[in-house]
């Protein structure tokens, strides 16, 4: 007699179910590791997304020209310490000699420490030190472009007369001015007044949600290099052509070696990046995470298997006399097989359930606790946890459904 796959099924779940406890220690190993990866990937899915967004905003056809490798607001490495500046003036000579630049601006940052002192913004009643200060030429926001809520740009007027002038973001006037009133307001930031003649809108992405040009104060280019004459961190951001962004960046590296006076087969003494590059070193960093969190979710699974195999093999000493019975009222090798691969199944499977739940209940925690970090459970993470956990049954399952179905029904039934 056959039974059908509903019936096999009804018959698993009610073997688990009669064993519940014994059955959740069992599945406690795969539980675990389903819940660390889906974790994981849920975390650093909603962290790439982030910054995804963040380096789109970069420009697609953008190159960036800096002094250092690596980020420009950290200690550059010993090696890279004697390279010369970037000059601003790099900008006018790339758009002059590369045919395939179609514009390049100018970015002087600001450190939060100048002269040993802390760069903050300060208004009567309200100050922050999360301030960002940087200068730009007049023509950056037309290779950056960032929408305002308030307000305008400095006009190329007052960029080259170096007025004391400032568009700030939407973080930072919130700060200094709760009443929501910012413009022609003055704001007192590195020893200078600024007057205050634009509000950014809120930028998109960033890193662990937070994206620092929200408290950024920006300010014209000469106004930067009059205030802070011994600064010489420079940024160029290049602009290429439509679909000429590789021909550039190769334009763009021979120029500058050539101005630089960079002897043939020599390192570049400068570094040339764009968006999608640093998107690719953040993903070669997130994949050594997964794989060292797939590695000890892996020893949770191992476990959890070996452990169904076990519960599995004991199951069909205890159920010897049914098994028996199957066989003798006509059941084949195969309905005894897949009936005890459904119960293995079904044990791993809900496992892998259960740490599904879990890995969305830990994300929307972390998402209630540190809002500033994005976290999204994505469907790719929870249809693979779920096929791993389904495929830790079948694997672990089969050793005990073959030893099940070679039981001989004779003896079987003798068994006590």
């Amino acid at each position: 007699m056959r039974i059908s796959h509903a019936e096999n099924m009804q018959i698993a779940v009610d073997a688990v179910w009669s064993h519940r406890f014994r059955s959740l220690l069992t599945i406690l190993g795969i539980v675990i590791g389903i819940t660390t990866v889906v974790t994981v990937s849920s975390l650093l899915s909603g962290l790439r997304q982030g910054i995804v967004t963040f380096f789109e905003e970069f420009g697609p056809d953008n190159i960036f020209v800096t002094r250092y490798s690596g980020d420009p607001n950290q200690r550059p490495k010993q090696t890279e310490l004697r390279r010369k500046p970037i000059l601003p003036e790099y900008a006018e000579i790339l758009k002059r000699l590369a045919p395939s630049v179609e514009d390049a601006g100018v970015q002087l940052m600001i450190p939060g420490m100048i002269g040993g002192q802390p760069l903050v913004a300060k208004v009567p009643g309200f100050e922050s030190d999360q301030v960002g200060m940087a200068a730009y030429s007049a023509n950056y926001f037309n290779l950056q472009p960032r929408d305002l809520m308030e307000g305008r740009i400095f006009t190329p007027e007052e960029a080259n007369r170096g007025a004391k002038v400032a568009v700030i973001g939407p973080s930072l006037a919130e700060a200094l001015f709760p009443d929501g009133k910012a413009l022609g307001r003055t704001v007192n930031a590195g020893g200078a007044e600024f007057l205050v003649i634009g509000v950014f809108a809120k930028a998109k992405g960033g890193f662990f949600g937070e994206n620092q040009l929200d408290y950024q104060m920006a300010i014209p280019l000469q106004t930067g290099r009059q205030r802070f004459p011994r600064l010489d961190n420079i940024l160029l951001t290049v602009k290429a052509r439509k679909g000429l962004r590789d021909q550039a960046f190769d334009e763009v590296q021979a120029i500058l070696r050539k101005l630089r006076r960079v002897p043939f087969g020599a390192e570049d003494d400068f570094s040339l990046s764009t968006a999608d590059q640093i998107i690719k070193q953040f993903d070669r960093i997130t994949g050594a995470v997964v794989g060292v969190s797939i590695a000890v979710s892996g020893l949770g699974l191992l476990v959890g298997g070996i452990g169904v195999m076990n519960i599995m093999l004991m199951s069909v000493t205890e159920r010897t006399r049914e098994i028996g019975v199957r066989k003798a009222i006509g059941a084949r090798r195969g309905d005894i097989v897949f009936q005890f691969l459904t119960e293995a199944v079904t044990l791993t499977g809900a496992g892998g359930l259960i740490g599904i739940v879990l890995s969305i209940l830990v994300t929307m925690l972390v998402g209630a606790l540190v809002p500033s970090l994005p976290s999204k459970v994505p469907v790719w993470a929870v249809a693979t946890g779920f096929g791993v956990s389904v495929g830790v049954g079948v694997f672990f399952g089969v050793w005990p459904a073959v030893k099940a179905a070679q039981l001989d029904p004779v003896e079987a039934l003798r068994y006590e």
